[in-house]
């Protein structure tokens, strides 16, 4: 999953789908009563960035850049197993530090 989108809509796919990721992990810890006492702060901080950086791509405001996105501050400090999603978010930062994949034949 090392691979950059190829296009703009590729790459907005990718966050819809991370943004879907992070819904279902809220929505799984609902139903699990193993679950409830679990702290999904981190979820709720993630996907509420997640959404103002899929809002700056409908409104065009978004822009490429050669820093971590500032989310990845919470990425950084979990693991597969808190966040099963997480080659996901590494994938994501890499487009936006490294533009689309345009180059490829």
């Amino acid at each position: 999953m090392n691979t950059r989108p190829k296009t703009a809509a590729e790459y907005a796919r990718l966050v819809d789908q991370a943004i879907d990721e992070l819904e279902d992990i809220i929505e799984a810890a609902n139903f699990d009563i193993d679950e409830v006492d679990s702290n999904l702060g981190y979820v709720h901080a993630l996907l509420k960035e997640m959404r103002a950086m899929r809002a700056s791509m409908t409104d065009g405001s978004y822009q490429f850049g050669r820093r971590d996105l500032p989310w990845m501050r919470i990425v950084k400090q979990h693991t597969d197993q808190d966040l099963p999603c997480i080659r996901l978010f590494y994938q994501i930062n890499q487009t936006h530090r490294e533009g689309l994949d345009i180059d490829s034949t």
